[in-house]
């Protein structure tokens, strides 16, 4: 964050000095990070005071300061130097799951403080010519953000968040890890409710915006997926007419936003057909791991490009990354050099790893909906087919959260699609009544029995896997976050223990 006294940031979010004079506000700067973990913090930092699930931050404030803070923004005292603001009317609640301890406003308070703070500080680096650009789409959010880091770093200095900082507590915390030798603000807005992404981007106006699909994501917080489209859009109005607007016009969902744009808009597809497209994929085709290989393609010119993640949906987030790195002066050569070397960052998202034993693992389990959970069968099924010798593959799948009254149809899909996929074991894990439609699904599409299994938990699951894995065999571990199968897959993805060799 660029350097503010305590007074400044007082002024700025509208709040009350507490145990600081005056004098001693205006003349102590924080010059360290913001953080929301007492952990984190940072010499010359600023500790923001939220309730949590287990302990209240302002609890904590004194070890914040101790462990070298100079101040804390919280909603009430809390006995050493601090900004106060207090609860009121017009501060809106969380609506994005930042906050689901919030009893009596004190966390909603501080974090429209934290927008105040970060509004001001972005705006002082965009007049100072930082370039903010936000993404934004059902699925592919993540992903995208990590390429998009990838190809702006060769043009300059990158912020861009950890993961999945994408609601009303991640976004400006990321806007605030920026600085004056901050070149490119890459930020990912993710929304629950109509008016989420609107209200974030109005925290850090974006330069460009880029959106990805309109998928089924949080469909039972929104309702329909026309809901979903319109609150995507909101990203494309606020994008001034002296931005741009990257649309994916594969998805004629997304491909109808042009209307709603002030902006420039550049059109990208994987399959252009007939449309007019600026930016666009041709010949893809996949090695033995999934890697896309394409022709990138401008109105002008064209490279051959090999792109170092897994799965053919990553294609229209590379083409969503180069676009945006063109629009920003990058040369066509750099952005193919740029997604080449570019990784998985992010965690639990199509994290590729093969054992000593020669059991691959695709860790995917950060996250799920109905399009990406399709996405990542289809990879698996490619990877265990595409070498010259046939592999087993297995998907491990939990629960897709948020699917509202589609949630049962959903999941009996997915189920079947694993047989029409050919997949040779699926593990379905949970017994609630969504994830028996999925095992009932599989074992109803074809003539499958032991094929489909379902288990109580992960540790079920991995035991299962630890006993039938063979050598070479294909496991995909993919779910949302809140089923938990984070660790399973990162157990499975170490070397077998002794003893524990598959047969």
């Amino acid at each position: 964050m660029i350097a503010l006294s305590i007074a400044e940031i007082a002024d700025i979010v509208g709040g009350r000095l507490s145990d600081i004079t005056a004098e001693q506000a205006a003349a102590t700067r924080v010059t360290g990070t913001v953080e929301f973990d007492s952990r984190q913090v940072t010499p010359g930092g600023l500790f923001l005071a939220l309730p949590g699930a287990r302990s209240d931050g302002h609890d904590h404030a004194a070890a914040a300061v101790e462990a070298g803070a100079v101040a804390v923004l919280a909603a009430r005292p809390v006995g050493v130097p601090a900004i106060v603001v207090d609860p009121r009317p017009t501060d809106p609640p969380s609506s994005s799951g930042a906050l689901e301890h919030d009893s009596d406003g004190s966390g909603a308070a501080v974090l429209a403080a934290l927008a105040r703070l970060a509004r001001a500080v972005a705006d002082d680096l965009v007049a100072a010519g930082l370039t903010i650009v936000g993404v934004t789409g059902s699925s592919g959010k993540t992903s995208t953000k990590d390429l998009l880091a990838a190809v702006l770093t060769p043009l300059g200095n990158v912020v861009a968040p950890p993961g999945s900082f994408n609601n009303e507590l991640g976004h400006p915390w990321t806007v605030l890890r920026a600085d004056r030798d901050t070149d490119y603000l890459v930020l990912e807005l993710s929304a629950r409710h109509p008016g989420n992404i609107a209200a974030l981007a109005a925290i850090a106006p974006p330069t460009i915006g880029a959106v990805l699909n309109v998928g089924t994501a949080h469909l039972g917080e929104f309702g329909s997926r026309d809901a979903i489209a319109a609150t995507k859009s909101e990203l494309v109005q606020a994008v001034p007419p002296t931005g741009a607007v990257v649309l994916n016009v594969d998805d004629p969902a997304v491909a109808a936003m042009a209307e709603r744009a002030a902006a420039k808009v550049v059109r990208v597809a994987q399959d252009p057909g007939d449309r007019q497209v600026d930016v666009w994929a041709e010949a893809v085709t996949l090695d033995e791991l999934a890697r896309p290989r394409f022709t990138l393609h401008t109105a002008t010119e064209h490279i051959e490009v090999t792109l170092g993640v897994h799965g053919e949906h990553q294609v229209s987030n590379a083409l969503t990354a180069a676009a945006v790195a063109l629009q920003c002066g990058a040369t066509l050569e750099q952005v193919a050099t740029a997604l080449a070397a570019a990784q998985p960052v992010s965690p639990r998202r199509m994290q590729v790893s093969t054992r000593t034993d020669g059991v691959t693992v695709i860790n995917d389990a950060y996250n799920a909906n109905p399009d990406s959970m399709r996405a990542g069968l289809k990879s698996l099924v490619w990877m265990a087919q595409a070498g010259p010798t046939r592999r087993r593959s297995w998907a491990v799948l939990g629960e897709m959260a948020e699917l509202g009254d589609d949630a049962i149809s959903e999941h009996d899909g997915i189920g079947r699609l694993a047989v029409r996929l050919d997949v040779s074991r699926l593990i379905v894990v949970g017994t609630g009544r969504t994830m028996s439609a999925m095992h009932h699904g599989a074992v109803m599409e074809g003539s499958w029995g032991a094929e489909s299994t379902m288990v109580a938990d992960a540790d079920a699951a991995l035991a299962l896997l630890r006993a039938e894995l063979h050598p070479g065999d294909v496991v995909l571990v993919k779910a949302s976050n809140a089923a938990g199968l984070g660790a399973l897959a990162d157990a499975l993805a170490a070397d077998p223990e002794p003893g524990d060799a598959p047969r």
